[in-house]
């Protein structure tokens, strides 16, 4: 063999290998989303940066390949069960009715999930320790603070003696957050009406029901369409003069009265955080589903002060923000 043919031949060798390594298929993250992309952006930029954290960049070393529901959850499993046919490595599923509807397209594929449900209750873990499953992800405080919704709300209105719960019917945690809330609402010898909206249009028919019943004040139900619509329904609490309370701290920047909750944006920094440690090879059996159990009270002066409502001093100094 010839000196050159030698050399040209040595040096492919020595090159292949990182060829062939180049060529492997990259992995590929299937996110199923119950709301739009565009109404979810801060969700999925802190699920984008506890990728990065773990090493994962969309585009560089793993790709994502996204299904967004529009607020129209019965769409759901038709698209969990396109990504389980696909065979992506891995879904993140952001909310619980696409946590739902994931745990039914596949027992195989690991599934990151947030929730404000209880994972146990919903049947997608076996414990909060120990997951077992092809499960996991992170829980945030929802069903849990309704009564403490309609507690603080009580408090910033004391003269409030028929109050509304708006929630979505679609919703699977809608039964356990109404009856835990009419319960409260007994307790501290409140009238309680339930209000249903799955479209934005029953949005704007739940609150003109708020009018007729002549609702002293509004408990908003956490729920992936609520939150999409955030700015809308804090305009419209101001429009018709209702003082009311959500979970999203962006309902009170928005101009809505209060929220009491937990982060939901470092929930989502979470599940990117344990997708990227699953797409290294642990387990989601293994991982155990995180617990938001800090909440702030977040509390609008500026809106209180259009609605003539004095918030008692004793709630202001227990709020975690005041916006003046």
């Amino acid at each position: 063999m010839r000196r050159r043919e030698f050399i040209t031949l040595l040096s492919g060798a020595a090159t292949w290998p990182f060829v062939a390594r180049a060529q492997q298929p990259m992995a590929v993250i299937g996110l199923l989303g119950s709301a739009t992309a565009s109404g979810w952006a801060p969700q999925v930029s802190a699920f984008h940066q506890g990728l990065r954290e773990g090493g994962y960049v969309e585009g560089r070393n793993v790709a994502i390949e996204a299904r967004w529901a529009d607020n129209q959850y019965d769409r759901l499993p038709a698209m969990a069960a396109e990504l389980a046919q696909r065979q992506v490595t891995l879904i993140a599923a952001f909310s619980t009715p696409a946590a739902s509807a994931a745990k039914a397209a596949t027992a195989t594929i690991p599934i990151v999930f947030s929730t404000t449900a209880d994972p146990v209750q919903m049947g997608f873990v076996a414990s909060l320790n120990r997951p077992s499953g092809n499960m996991t992800g992170a829980t945030i405080l929802s069903v849990e603070v309704g009564g403490k919704l309609l507690e603080l709300l009580h408090e910033a209105a004391p003269t409030a003696k028929v109050m509304a719960l708006l929630v979505n019917p679609t919703n699977p945690q809608t039964d356990t957050l109404s009856k835990n809330t009419q319960a409260a609402a007994r307790a501290s010898g409140l009238q309680l009406h339930i209000l249903n909206a799955s479209t934005e249009r029953e949005i704007d028919t739940a609150f003109a029901k708020v009018v007729q019943l002549r609702a002293d004040a509004l408990i908003i139900g956490s729920d992936v369409l609520f939150t999409t619509w955030i700015e809308q329904l804090a305009a419209l609490t101001l429009r018709h003069a209702v003082p009311a309370v959500f979970q999203n701290r962006a309902f009170v920047s928005a101009g809505g009265l209060m929220s009491y909750g937990g982060s939901i944006t470092d929930s989502y920094h979470q599940i990117g955080n344990y997708t990227a440690r699953i797409l290294k090879g642990e387990k989601a059996a293994d991982l155990p589903i995180v617990q938001a159990t800090k909440v702030e009270l977040i509390i609008n002066l500026k809106t209180a002060k259009k609605l003539g409502l004095s918030i008692p001093n004793t709630l202001i100094g227990r709020a975690n923000e005041v916006i003046e």
